[in-house]
C-alpha cells in the first residue's frame, strides 16, 4: 500500500471519528451517522489497498 493512500485512509477514518463524538456530544444524529460512514468507507479502502498489496506480493512470488 502507498504511503500516501494510507495517510489519507487514516485521515479520512480521524475525521469519521471527530464527527462521531460530535454527533454524540451534541445530539446530533445526522453527523454522527456522517462519521460512522466516513470510517467505514476509509476501511474499505484500507482492504482494497491491502488486497491489491496481497496479489502484488503472489506475482513478485511467480518472478523469483
Amino acid at each position: 500500500m502507498g504511503f500516501m493512500d494510507k495517510a489519507k485512509n487514516a485521515v479520512q477514518d480521524a475525521k469519521g471519528k471527530t464527527k462521531e463524538t460530535a454527533g454524540k456530544a451534541g445530539d446530533d444524529e445526522k453527523l454522527e451517522t456522517e462519521g460512522k460512514a466516513d470510517q467505514a468507507e476509509a476501511s474499505f479502502k484500507d482492504a482494497g489497498e491491502k488486497a491489491k498489496d496481497a496479489v502484488d506480493d503472489v506475482k513478485d512470488g511467480f518472478k523469483n
